[in-house]
């Protein structure tokens, strides 16, 4: 065997140049994987000696050595060594020091190629978990702000411009709806992805009697996947998650985007804690919104991922290639940055104030109630083109003449359509004029308090 003592060394006649085994080394960042692999391995021996493979007595040595390794490196006290290429090789090697030539049975009917496809699966079946639990907390804060701030007032925007008062829960609830589409879309991928892979062995499958359903019971996995090529080629299931995350971090930062808005002087709208904001080096009188401008940041960060798995897979012949290595930093990133992006955001926001008044001032003006004097006229009977153009007209002559709508008198409206009643003076208050649009069957506070209780509702199940 040559000098380099690799699994699979048996046909190489010179070691490994040191230059190599650097540069082709995974194990920095794939050891993260230990417990997901470890895992799979013990269901891997238990199902070889099932099966009549392997001896009871010899699975019952991997897995107690199995066992002793997971618990050394929990402790701190196992040394990864980079001569070892990468966790499954790490893990193998060591399995065989502690318990002899046995441990060597423990690769029987299995390759690093359905391995590693086992090992990432495991990972990611447990972290969408976690996101998804993540995302349920940013909802519960988002629900629990829109009970709070039932009342206010605030400025809705189209096009950056103030179009229509709405209410600040109605805005929140938004959010919670896009965070309900991002758990929706994870269970998708988690169901896709939830496939047991070994047996698929390099590409072809094993000659050995294997039992993979064995297996998937060991595992909890709901099934096997079917083609042994697609098996170890498939890396949908991590570009379909970096997808779904990313998305998510588009939720976040847009909502960050209003942020950092609202928190400016010319806003005012928004008060982030001192201890979620941060100063300047040099201007004193800074408070800046940092987290929220890190998380928009990030989102980049998460589509580099997507686009580099994309890139990854594009081109790669079938089935297994060297190139798929890569898959895993990118992943790895993608969970972490999400992670890390939707815990301190629901920190943040549960120590965010909103200034209603603020708001309502800032909806009052802009003409936003506009809309309303035109359907108000269409119950009048005016077809809502012409009804639309009178309006165009009040307002154009209320710019001209830096008024507002309530600054005209009913004279003043009759001069535009002598059908305008006294009644005109109340539809383009704010408040009505929220609670006179109807929304999924009721006023606007009725919908936004029914939703938050389907929310509710909803949470409690959990």
């Amino acid at each position: 065997m040559a000098e380099s003592k690799k699994p699979w060394a048996g046909r190489f006649k010179e070691a490994t140049a040191k230059s190599v085994e650097k540069f082709t080394c995974s194990l920095h960042y794939d050891s993260r994987l230990y417990h997901c692999d470890i895992e799979g391995s013990i269901a891997h021996a238990t199902m070889l000696a099932d099966s009549g493979i392997i001896s009871r007595k010899a699975a019952a040595a991997i897995v107690r050595g199995l066992k002793s390794i997971l618990s050394d490196i929990e402790k701190g006290r196992f040394v990864f060594d980079s001569v070892d290429e990468d966790i499954h090789m790490a893990i193998e090697k060591e399995l065989i020091h502690r318990i002899g030539e046995t441990g060597g049975k423990l690769h029987t009917a299995r390759s690093r190629n359905d391995q590693i496809a086992l090992d990432v699966r495991l990972f990611l079946r447990a972290e969408i978990d976690g996101i998804c639990h993540l995302l349920t907390r940013l909802q519960k804060q988002l629900v629990k702000q829109a009970k709070s701030e039932i009342s206010t007032i605030m400025p809705g925007y189209t096009h950056m411009q103030k179009a229509q008062p709405v209410l600040l829960s109605h805005y929140f609830l938004a959010f919670a709806e896009m965070f309900s589409r991002d758990k929706q879309r994870l269970d998708d991928c988690k169901e896709r992805l939830n496939v047991m892979p070994l047996g698929a062995a390099a590409l072809a499958g094993t000659g050995l009697p294997i039992d993979r359903h064995r297996t998937a019971e060991l595992l909890n996995f709901p099934k096997v996947s079917k083609n042994s090529m697609d098996t170890v080629a498939d890396r949908d299931y991590i570009a379909e998650f970096i997808f779904t995350a990313s998305l998510a971090m588009v939720h976040l930062s847009r909502f960050c985007e209003d942020l950092v808005l609202w928190s400016s002087d010319e806003f005012g709208f928004a008060e982030i804690s001192d201890a979620y904001t941060t100063g300047s080096s040099i201007m004193p009188q800074k408070k800046n919104p940092d987290i929220a401008e890190l998380i928009r940041g990030k989102t980049a960060r998460v589509y580099g991922d997507l686009f580099a798995i994309l890139t990854l897979i594009k081109g790669l012949p079938m089935t297994y290639n060297r190139d798929l290595q890569e898959d895993k930093e990118p992943l790895f990133d993608a969970v972490d940055t999400v992670k890390d992006c939707l815990a301190i955001f629901t920190e943040m926001l549960a120590h965010t104030k909103f200034n209603a008044a603020k708001m309502y001032q800032a909806a009052s003006g802009g003409f936003s109630t506009a809309t309303d004097v035109a359907e108000y006229l269409v119950e009048k009977g005016v077809p809502f083109r012409q009804a639309h153009e009178i309006v165009g007209n009040i307002v154009a002559h209320l710019v001209k003449n830096k008024k507002t709508l309530e600054d005209l008198a009913l004279s003043d409206y009759q001069t535009f359509y002598a059908g305008f009643k006294a009644d005109i003076a109340s539809r383009i208050k704010l408040e009505n004029s929220v609670n006179a649009r109807r929304h999924l069957g009721g006023t606007a506070q009725t919908a936004v308090k029914e939703r938050i209780r389907e929310f509710e509702k909803r949470f409690g199940k959990k």
